[in-house]
Formats: structure tokens, C-alpha cells, sequence
């Protein structure tokens, strides 16, 4: 890709391919859903253009699944944390981020070009000992996006949805991320200029920039994302609508549960299975897919 420049024929047929893909896109949902949770993070370093690439060498996987934070100059930037993780995260300069720093490292507080200073991926991570360390950075949702359409034109492949986390907290509020009204049209905005959001689903444990999304474009898909014990009606009567797909920890999740949740025209989709025989029983107790750090499992289901 370096000397592309330097044939220009390769670049045009390049461009028409992506151009193709993106006028083409099938934004029918998959008939199952496998996602690679934050690319793949069981095996390269978490929301990073390498790990989602890696993700879609694996046929299966039908979706990409990230979160979103803002930086400085209001990109969307694709990171678990609104802030520089202790765990993942080393400066600039090379030394470690420790825990009692990391919180007040705030994406917000950086410009994207600053971002792409801090190196997240070369430390590793302690709780996925088979992922492969790198130096990479937090890229930009369109970043990401450009990569992923140059990746499926090179290689003959449908282009993937990406399920999009909003990293919301009421806490966080105007501290760690902007205000729920303004995050949401802030990522509605950039769906549309992306020209993905026929190919995006919105998710987040946080109501408030749902029910924002819900009125801004009521024709992109929805997911509820939860990690408690309170039940489908308690935690959709907090919503206050019918999202399209409930999205649980597989923990809490149990087989009449996603018979209810069919009954109401709702999907299920858990989050994050990463265990072989676990994925088998979800599978067999009819959810409509599985979001997972190791896409090279799915081949064993």
C-alpha cells in the first residue's frame, strides 16, 4: 500500500472497489452473528486497526465490535476506557502508565495526533496470555472504517457491521466524555458521513444515549447492553422502548430468557463467550449470536 502512489491504475481499482462495497452494502442482519469483541482481543491488542483486521481473516465473523470515546478535537476515538489505561497503556515517552495516574490521562484531554503517540499494545495483556504484543495506538472510528473497506476490497470480502459501544456513565458526564445528548450526535453524525450506518448497531449499559439515538435516527439498530440480575422488563421499562437486540453478560443469560426475548421480536446477543462449550449451549438455546475475543474458535462450533 506504501507505493500505491506509484502506480495509479492499482489505486483506481482500488477505490472502485471500496466505492462498490459501500454503494452495495447489505444491511440485512447475518442469519448468526459471530463478533469480534474489540477486534480480537484474545489474540492481538484490544480496539486496534491490527486486531480488527485479524478479525476478519476468520469467514465467520460477521461483525466488529468496539467502543467510542472523544478526544480532544472531537474525533471518535476507539477505546474501552476514556483515559489511558494503566493496564494496556505506556506515555509518549515510554514509560508505563501506572493506576494512580491512569484516570487522569483523559482521551478528551489529547488531540488524535497526540493519541497516536501513546503506545497501547506492546505491553501485552496479563488477562489474555495468548494475544500477541505490538506497538499500536487508539485509532479514529474513521480510521478504522477506511481500513476495514480497504482490507474487504483487496480481499474479496462482504464488509463486516460494526457493533459501536458508547462509553457513557453519568459520572463520567462532561468529565471523561461529552454529555449523552451531544455524544450521541456526535457518533450519529459521523455514521452518516462514514456511510455505515445501514451497517452499524449502537450499544451501551447506559439508557440515556440510546433513548438520544432512538429520536436523532430511528432506523439504526439498538442493543441494550446489561450486567445485572433485574430481568428483561425491569431493564427495558428503564429504556422505555423495545430495542432490536438485548445484550447480556452469557452469565445471567438462560435459555427461556431468549425465548422471551424472541416472543418479543427481540435479538440476544451475549457478550463475552470465550469458552467452546459455552458457545455450543448458547447456540443450541437459539441466541442470535456471540460476541467473542477469539474468532479462531468459531470453527470448533
Amino acid at each position: 500500500m506504501k507505493n500505491l502512489r506509484r502506480h495509479p491504475a492499482v489505486s483506481l481499482l482500488i477505490f472502485l472497489s471500496i466505492s462498490s462495497i459501500m454503494q452495495a452494502q447489505n444491511t440485512d442482519r447475518p442469519a448468526f452473528d459471530w463478533q469480534g469483541h474489540r477486534g480480537c482481543r484474545g489474540l492481538l491488542p484490544e480496539n486496534s486497526i491490527p486486531a480488527f483486521l485479524k478479525a476478519l481473516e476468520f469467514p465467520a465473523v460477521t461483525t466488529l465490535e468496539l467502543d467510542l470515546a472523544v478526544s480532544k478535537n472531537n474525533e471518535l476515538i476507539v477505546s474501552h476506557e476514556p483515559w489511558m489505561s494503566e493496564k494496556i497503556c505506556s506515555k509518549p515517552d515510554g514509560t508505563l502508565v501506572d493506576s494512580a495516574e491512569a484516570m487522569s490521562l483523559r482521551i478528551m484531554d489529547l488531540t488524535y495526533d497526540e493519541i497516536k503517540d501513546w503506545d497501547c499494545g506492546s505491553r501485552g495483556n496479563a488477562r489474555f496470555p495468548q494475544q500477541q504484543p505490538m506497538k499500536t495506538y487508539k485509532p479514529s472510528l474513521e480510521d478504522v472504517v477506511m481500513a476495514v473497506q480497504r482490507f474487504c476490497a483487496e480481499n474479496g470480502r462482504p464488509m463486516p457491521r460494526f457493533n459501536i459501544e458508547i462509553k457513557s456513565h453519568p459520572l463520567g458526564d462532561g468529565i471523561f466524555t461529552p454529555k449523552p445528548e451531544a455524544f450521541a450526535k456526535l457518533i450519529v453524525a459521523e455514521l452518516k458521513r462514514l456511510k455505515i450506518s445501514g451497517l452499524s448497531c449502537l450499544q451501551s449499559f447506559d439508557v440515556r444515549p440510546l433513548q438520544v439515538v432512538k429520536k436523532l435516527d430511528p432506523a439504526l439498530t439498538l442493543a441494550l447492553l446489561v450486567e445485572n440480575g433485574d430481568g428483561v422488563e425491569k431493564n427495558l421499562q428503564l429504556l422505555g422502548f423495545q430495542p432490536d437486540i438485548y445484550s447480556p453478560d452469557f452469565k445471567l443469560l438462560r435459555k427461556k430468557t431468549v425465548k422471551q426475548l424472541h416472543r418479543q421480536g427481540i435479538r440476544a446477543v451475549p457478550w463475552t463467550v470465550n469458552d467452546v462449550q459455552a458457545m455450543k449451549k448458547l447456540r443450541r438455546w437459539g441466541v442470535d449470536g456471540i460476541i467473542t475475543d477469539y474468532p479462531n474458535l468459531i470453527e470448533e462450533i
